[in-house]
């Protein structure tokens, strides 16, 4: 499998946490989606448990033997997931442990629907449903949070404000901008998402399909929260491997001290 074999390179090179893109298993295709989806296990789940379930949740297992195998957290990118009681589709991303286990599962909260004349039309809500939770995790190694949302999610300076709250330090988007999005905005929003949060940013993209009838921007990318780039790419198909360096979040949440700024007296963020 392709992305198995990306993890493994990533881990040659010396990853601890691996972070796959938006729907990293099938089409990016509103059509597609439903066609793609499979149940996802709940966190809890051990990779035993979801090596059992492989013939129903083929990715699921991958994500979860792959980790155990590496001895990393590995971030799935993204997969769709058919809810086993619901039937609804969702797009959700799986964290798995390095023991194998399922610790997260983000349901993308805000879906890509849009229509730019000229450029893109484009309608999630057509076959897939919301999520409703804010998503973060603990990783051991650095003894921090990370939040965790999906593309179009990172539009949206809410969530990540929320994601901060939780205490992440890091946040991850996989997603999969446009080309008519994607030179204007991608970018941009990662180092906007990093300056609001004073975090690191790091977005992963699939490469350009050109035989795809949905053309992806690329050009994954890791911010710092002094909002430089800190490693990025084309187009093409690549692994990108970056340190993260935690006392920089800690040194510029100090000097430059937001988050006591705040004027709750005039405004606040309420999380229903």
């Amino acid at each position: 499998m392709l992305a198995r074999s990306a993890v493994e390179q990533a881990v040659r090179e010396g990853a601890e946490l691996v972070v796959l893109p938006e729907c990293f298993n099938s089409p990016y295709a509103t059509d597609q989606f439903p066609v793609y989806a499979e149940p996802i296990p709940p966190v809890g789940t051990t990779a035993d448990a979801a090596a059992a379930q492989a013939d129903a949740s083929p990715s699921t297992a991958m994500l979860c033997s792959a980790a155990r195998e590496h001895g990393i957290y590995l971030v799935g990118g993204s997969i769709p997931e058919r809810d086993a009681d619901s039937g609804a589709v969702y797009n959700c991303c799986v964290v798995a442990d390095p023991s194998g286990s399922v610790v997260l599962k983000h349901r993308k909260m805000h879906l890509f629907d849009i229509d730019v004349p000229g450029g893109i039309t484009f309608k999630e809500s057509d076959t897939l449903t919301a999520g409703d939770a804010v998503s973060t995790f603990d990783f051991a190694p650095c003894k921090c949070t990370v939040g965790v949302a999906i593309c179009y999610d990172i539009r949206f300076p809410e969530l990540a404000m929320l994601m901060r709250a939780q205490g992440a330090q890091v946040m991850l988007y996989p997603g999969a901008f446009n080309m008519t999005t994607g030179p204007p905005h991608w970018e941009l929003l990662q180092r906007a998402r990093a300056l609001d949060n004073q975090c690191y940013v790091a977005a992963v993209s699939p490469a350009r399909n050109p035989e795809s009838s949905y053309q992806a921007w690329g050009h994954t990318t890791l911010v710092s929260p002094w909002g430089d780039v800190v490693a990025t790419t084309e187009h093409a198909p690549a692994v990108v491997v970056a340190d993260v360096d935690l006392t920089k979040v800690a040194e510029i949440r100090q000097n430059i001290p937001v988050s006591l700024q705040k004027r709750h007296d005039v405004y606040s963020l309420d999380q229903k």
